[in-house]
């Protein structure tokens, strides 16, 4: 019988939007002007783009004040700022000293702005007042902090108290990364060129990018064909290719058997929610392993779930054979009883190749005490569980997400769900996938619980680990997004997740 969800056919369309690396996007910079134009096209092309983004976001803006680097960022900048000069706007550009512009074409835009009569100021520790200020100091092409001019320049932005807009990248963000190594700008809103870039929209980027919007300047698909994506972009309309309408003939069995071992003494409560969300999201079984004292008020909440009561691992037996998925971790605990526990369920995995979704205290009894993991895992860190798991410091993890989580995956040979902002998911050797939804309201306690029982319920109907994993993270992050839209995000609880899986779960009724 055919399954409601479906990992798709090898070589079939992938979901999602493909994302680059400040590499990858002077690969295509470097096609567009082998093939199709010049330097000083491309960068009119990406000032005028920038001046009418600035236009539609901020039309009543008189003075715009843009301040610009040395390189072809600060280029676009002089194109916008004689753009603005241009309608009449009050259009000053303003510099350090140390950085005027050293490329052939940023010194010709600089050298039109001044001839048309735009003025141009040295940075003398605070910025003219504006209406817009617009960020062209480096774009993409800084790795590295900056010094401690610049770090007064981007403090005087960030200070001005009026709308950002930035071209390519906040200056000091790391596009590549999603940290900051140093000073960042905060922009209001970014215009990214070309391509979308993965930085911007997990760890630090989305607080210092703002709203995103792209505009490829005009440049032809298939300069982008060379170049390399490092990570693929999930929004909620992607959810459709995975979620597909069920069979008429569909019965329980068809949707598998989800079994959640968790809930010791004080923490009943993160079992609970990852079962009920495993209801929610389809799966067609939930069985719940977890401490007597919690039998009756789990079955109080969730009378739909099979619930045992398991005050040793002998009362695992049969359990762990009939699953066709385990989700283990919530509310496990790091004592004896949940030691014993996550040694015999995943001895039992491994024998039987059932499965499994590690979250929680298993991913800290798997850090203190590692082993290798059945095939098909699947792991759901939050930062600090992934510094845990790698042996690093949280702070490294976060300095470069990306590569935190492609070390994960291969380091446990598992698929790796790592939280935060912009989620991110990675098979081992695999091409990661942004999960480009959630809220700051998410990040409150159970909620990964219900992210756990989301993943084993897709992975029980039939999608691979990492497919489930993706689209587990993103419905996730979509249910978060439907409940806070009913109240704002602000005391967003798990159970209000769980009440918007329903609809996110079915994007063929909701549409």
């Amino acid at each position: 019988m055919s399954a409601p969800c479906a990992t798709p056919a090898p070589g079939a369309s992938l979901p999602g939007t493909p994302m680059y690396d400040a590499a990858a996007l002077r690969a295509i910079e470097v096609a567009a002007l082998a093939h199709e134009s010049d330097a000083t096209t491309l960068m009119q092309r990406a000032g005028q783009a920038g001046w009418r983004t600035l236009l539609a976001h901020w039309p009543q803006a008189r003075r715009i004040v843009v301040v610009c680097g040395p390189g072809n960022n600060g280029g676009d900048g002089y194109v916008l700022a004689a753009q603005a000069h241009a309608s009449g706007r009050e259009a000053t550009v303003v510099r350090l000293d140390a950085q005027v512009p050293r490329t052939a074409t940023a010194q010709a835009m600089a050298a039109d702005f001044e001839a048309a009569g735009g003025r141009i100021l040295r940075f003398e520790g605070a910025l003219p007042a504006a209406d817009v200020v617009v960020d062209a100091v480096f774009g993409i092409g800084l790795s590295r902090a900056p010094d401690a001019a610049t770090t007064g320049l981007i403090d005087a932005i960030n200070s001005t108290g009026v709308p950002v807009l930035a071209l390519d990248t906040p200056s000091g963000l790391s596009g590549d990364r999603g940290s900051a190594p140093g000073a960042a700008v905060r922009a209001t809103r970014t215009l990214q060129f070309l391509a979308p870039q993965l930085g911007l929209q997990t760890g630090n980027g989305p607080d210092h990018a703002g709203t995103l919007s792209l505009d490829a300047l005009g440049v032809d698909a298939h300069c982008l064909a060379d170049a390399q994506p490092q990570a693929r972009r999930l929004c909620a309309r992607d959810l459709a290719h995975w979620l597909r309408p069920r069979p008429r003939n569909a019965h329980k069995g068809s949707h598998g058997r989800v079994l959640c071992i968790g809930g010791d003494h004080g923490t009943g409560g993160a079992v609970l929610l990852a079962a009920g969300a495993a209801l929610r999201a389809g799966a067609g079984l939930v069985e719940v392993a977890t401490q007597g004292v919690h039998v009756s008020p789990l079955l109080a909440r969730w009378p739909e779930a099979m619930v045992r009561r398991t005050d040793n691992v002998y009362a695992l037996a049969g359990a762990l054979e009939a699953a066709d998925v385990i989700a283990l971790g919530p509310g496990l605990g790091q004592g004896s009883w949940g030691h014993a526990l996550f040694d015999e369920t995943l001895d039992a995995a491994s024998a039987a190749g059932t499965p499994l979704v590690l979250d929680a205290d298993a991913l800290n009894l798997l850090a203190a005490r590692p082993r290798a993991l059945p095939p098909g895992a699947v792991l759901t860190p939050h930062p600090g569980e992934a510094a845990r798991l790698l042996g690093v410091e949280t702070a490294a993890v976060q300095r470069d997400r990306p590569d935190a989580v492609r070390a994960l995956a291969t380091r446990w040979n598992a698929v790796v769900v790592l939280k935060g902002a912009g989620t991110l998911v990675c098979a081992p050797g695999g091409l990661p996938w942004l999960i480009a939804a959630g809220n700051p309201g998410m990040a409150t306690g159970g909620m990964g619980d219900v992210l756990t029982g989301v993943i084993a319920a897709l992975r029980a109907q039939g999608l691979d680990a990492e497919h489930a994993a993706a689209c587990g993270a993103l419905l996730h992050a979509v249910a978060g997004d439907t409940a806070a839209r009913t109240a704002g995000e602000r005391g967003l609880l798990p159970v209000d997740l769980i009440d918007a899986l329903r609809a996110c779960a079915n994007p063929e009724v909701h549409a």
